[in-house]
């Protein structure tokens, strides 16, 4: 046991002084080294090599495969955290799940046993944490559990169901894996939790806890990992950095108004799809409180990026009176009318909706006709018995346009009760960190503070080192976003000139006038073949040629990413294999996408992008 022991934690040591400054600073990976079916498990099968030959050199540590394509999932730091935690309990590391946030590894259980009616018990000995707010868990949630506070662990008696023990005790890797604990969560006041799933017979737990931690919340940061291991390993010069909590949150809070013409608040969290559940979660709860007996019906176009789709279909799984329907609104489809339909729907129902929309959308880029939008959105519905329904609520994902002023006073949704979010990993960032902030129009302003409480319960909120990052890049997000603009403007005109039977959806100049300037289009290239099966595999192979051009000639820059609002470079990806990977195979769109950054080579992209066409 010591000699093991020693040995992981000396050779975890020589890790933290070689490993590549990359583990610590991408938000995404490239793709091209990445295989999903082997996400973390390909890594750790190949770390665990070099832990086995003591090789802990920075270039046998570069070469190791990519662990996760987003950070959020889960990273190289996060996989060698739980890897170490496990070796040193002698357990499986997927049996060890680290969590940025302190709250979602409970209610990742909860909802196990919510949908398999099992019952669970949430065991402690100090004091619940504060955020862990029962009433609403158990109203709002839907989760059912039992409360029990012990002396000490040998005092827990066996239960029927699952038990949960929380230790407080801001330790990492220390745990009491007594055979009545199913679960055991040690929480780090400021690093975020460790899960260890006990026994053989929760096994079955760990793949579904990893998907609330991918839809709901994030891994452990990278900054966080870094330093439980520096406590894990004992080095006795190591101190949590303290960072200017106060000033950053000032600052993060001044350009959100600034750039929004937002009055309400704001709420800032660990991604931008934690913000995204938060905000479900808040407006079933006032809708819960406000529209009492109704049901609950969340519009989601189908093709739209993923992590939305399927986190809205996981609420809706959850709860009896919320229901996700199809809002189509890319491609053949107008959103404005399917809005119209969807709502005249809702209102027979006589239900309460809200929409979750992209604008423009991913990944065709497109932009409604936002007059005829503010209609269908203002206009009196009907229920069966004649009353007037349920007015919407107009949940706006605006990460491809961040800059576009929708919330200020009269504009042209400040008449619809509207609440726009953000990805903060893309512009507000430029690709430093996951954070994302919500905030709404003078309609909807009401809205964030339950918004707001469910980020806190579910232990979301940004992380000091997020915020940081937010205050040094948000000052100058309008201007890169104008810069980015202008480069893809130019490369979307070259494309058309040397291409001209490809397809490119992207902003027209009359839109770029109106201020909707994203720095992304999607490219559809021509194809040929007798039948549309044998076009769409010809345009498949087209899309792999020209990325893996575009990244072995222009390595420095071009990269095979999901990424967008880069601060330097340009990235493409097939949204298909990527950010739709849980929309419906009939859903998907196997094109080309492209985001460019204000500071790049573009004419060395035109000259590589000239030389495909000449291949073609």
């Amino acid at each position: 046991m010591i000699i093991t022991e020693d040995k992981t934690l000396n050779y975890i040591k020589e890790v933290l002084e070689n490993m590549p400054s990359d583990w610590l600073k991408l938000t995404t990976h490239r793709l091209d080294i990445y295989n999903e079916e082997q996400a973390k498990t390909e890594f750790l099968e190949q770390f665990e090599i070099l832990f086995e030959t003591n090789n802990a050199e920075k270039s046998a540590l570069s070469e190791l495969p990519t662990a996760y394509d987003y950070i959020r999932l889960g990273h190289p730091l996060s996989s060698v955290l739980e890897w170490a935690i496990a070796k040193l309990h002698h357990l499986k590391s997927e049996n060890i799940i680290s969590f940025s946030s302190a709250t979602t590894p409970i209610l990742a259980v909860l909802r196990k046993n919510l949908l398999t009616n099992k019952a669970t018990q949430i065991v402690y000995s100090d004091e619940l944490p504060a955020f862990f707010d029962t009433e609403t868990i158990r109203k709002v949630y839907g989760y059912e559990f039992e409360l029990k506070k012990v002396e000490k662990i040998a005092e827990i008696e066996k239960f029927d169901g699952s038990i949960i023990y929380l230790s407080q005790k801001n330790e990492i890797s220390k745990a009491n894996l007594d055979s009545k604990i199913d679960f055991f969560l040690n929480i780090h006041s400021e690093l975020g939790s460790i899960l260890f799933v006990n026994g053989k017979e929760n096994e079955s737990y760990i793949s579904e806890i990893q998907h609330v931690r991918r839809r709901e919340t994030i891994a452990m940061t990278p900054d966080d990992c870094f330093s439980a291991l520096q406590i894990l390993t004992e080095n006795p010069t190591f101190k949590i950095p303290k960072r200017e909590v106060e000033k950053n949150k000032n600052s993060v809070l001044a350009s959100i108004k600034k750039i929004t013409y937002s009055d309400s608040k704001a709420v800032v969290g660990s991604s931008g799809l934690s913000v995204q559940y938060a905000i479900m979660m808040g407006v079933i709860q006032d809708a819960l409180e406000n529209h009492k007996g109704k049901a609950i019906k969340f519009l989601v176009p189908p093709n739209c990026y993923g992590g939305t789709n399927d986190q809205a279909r996981r609420v809706a799984a959850c709860l009896d009176n919320v229901e996700v329907m199809d809002l189509p609104v890319d491609g053949d489809n107008d959103m404005v009318k399917s809005i119209n339909t969807v709502l005249e729907k809702v209102a027979q129902l006589d239900a309460v909706p809200y929409i979750i929309a992209e604008i423009p959308t991913n990944p065709r880029v497109e932009v409604p006709d936002m007059i005829e939008l503010e209609k269908a959105l203002t206009k009196e519905y009907k229920t069966p018995n004649g009353e007037i329904a349920i007015q919407p609520v107009f949940i706006l994902d605006q990460t491809f346009c961040p800059n576009v002023n929708f919330l200020g006073e009269n504009q042209i949704l400040s008449t619809v009760k509207t609440i726009a979010y953000v990805s903060g990993s893309k512009f507000p960032s430029g690709g430093k960190v996951t954070a994302g902030f919500a905030v709404a129009n003078k309609k909807a302003a009401y809205l964030m503070d339950k918004i707001a409480k469910n980020s806190i319960l579910c232990d979301n909120d940004a992380t000091d080192l997020q915020m940081e990052f937010l205050a040094e890049q948000l000052p100058s997000m309008n201007q890169r976003i104008e810069d980015a603009y202008k480069n893809t403007r130019k490369f979307v005109t070259f494309i058309e000139e040397v291409l001209p039977a490809a397809k490119i959806n992207f902003v027209s100049e009359e839109l770029a006038k109106e201020g909707f300037t994203p720095s992304v289009f999607s490219l559809d290239l021509p194809t040929k073949g007798n039948t549309a099966e044998e076009k769409e595999t010809h345009k498949r192979e087209l899309n792999n040629k020209l990325i893996t051009m575009m990244i072995t000639q222009i390595p420095t820059e071009s990269k095979y990413c999901v990424s967008y609002g880069q601060l330097k470079g340009c990235y493409w990806t097939i949204p298909a294999t990527s950010t739709q990977g849980t929309t419906k195979e009939s859903d998907k769109d196997y094109i080309a996408r492209v985001s460019l950054s204000a500071n790049m080579d573009l004419e060395k992209h035109k000259e590589v992008f000239t030389e495909f066409v000449k291949q073609i």
